[in-house]
């Protein structure tokens, strides 16, 4: 069942997604070679928890860390380790949910460290292009599949795949709720799209097959072929005029 949000809702589900904001904001910062994703994680937890906050992730269906960082060719769900390290030229994505007042905020983003190839240089934009243009069909009176299709259309112009086997969802008291929201998709199918409506769109990219694979911790999904692949998400509310992204810096005073 699809949960239409009260404005003191949003609110609450806005004050959680700043946290988020700020946490890929700040982790970002330290995403350099030789820093391990253990030491990332650890950051961010402590941060989020200076907030008087709660890390969305952790130990939620069994997951151990506050983040997910999945590199290169891992899609999402990349469990941090000490033994992990970034390497320059590798690409990171970074997953992060944040609980705060019972209400949860959700976001990624994928960043280069220093140096990349054109086409992983294109990869990124067009993820990150392709969140957008997903997020502008986001309002009242259009359906879940003309966000997928902006996304899918966007991605697939410029000789990418979408995944299939992953998708964003609702969101509110719960980190996952309905409706799903497909990152593929024909116009004018799915749900409706109302007002009050939270959403998590997460398209997930990948420069070869949309094919993946889980390894064997159960978590890291990789994708089938090995080729590389990124992730961007913002949380967002439907209103009268069309999206509002919630996953924002907050402004300053």
């Amino acid at each position: 069942m699809i949960k239409i949000k009260s404005k003191e809702e949003i609110e609450k589900i806005k004050k959680a997604s700043e946290i988020v904001a700020i946490c890929l904001e700040e982790v970002g910062k330290l995403i350099r070679p030789g820093v391990t994703t253990k030491f990332l994680d650890s950051f961010a937890e402590s941060l989020i928890r200076d907030f008087g906050a709660i890390p969305g992730f952790k130990g939620y269906q069994g997951y151990p860390a506050t983040l997910c960082v999945s590199i290169n060719n891992e899609v999402v769900h990349g469990i941090p380790s000490p033994a992990r390290e970034i390497k320059p030229g590798d690409i990171v994505s970074i997953d992060v949910g944040v609980l705060k007042d019972e209400y949860y905020g959700d976001g990624a983003k994928t960043f280069a460290v220093g140096e990349v190839s054109p086409k992983i240089k294109k990869l990124l934009k067009t993820t990150e292009q392709a969140l957008y243009n997903g997020i502008a069909q986001a309002k009242p009176g259009n359906k879940i599949g003309d966000i997928g299709f902006a996304i899918q259309k966007t991605v697939e112009k410029e000789g990418f795949s979408v995944v299939r086997d992953l998708v964003g969802h609702g969101i509110g008291r719960n980190l996952h709720e309905d409706p799903q929201v497909p990152n593929y998709g024909r116009k004018n199918t799915g749900a409706i799209l109302k007002e009050g409506m939270t959403i998590a769109i997460e398209p997930m990219v990948n420069v070869g097959t949309f094919k993946v694979n889980v390894l064997s911790d159960n978590w890291t999904i990789v994708t089938a072929d090995g080729l590389w692949s990124a992730h961007f998400e913002h949380t967002i509310a439907i209103l009268k005029n069309g999206a509002k992204i919630l996953t924002k810096l907050p402004k300053k005073e």
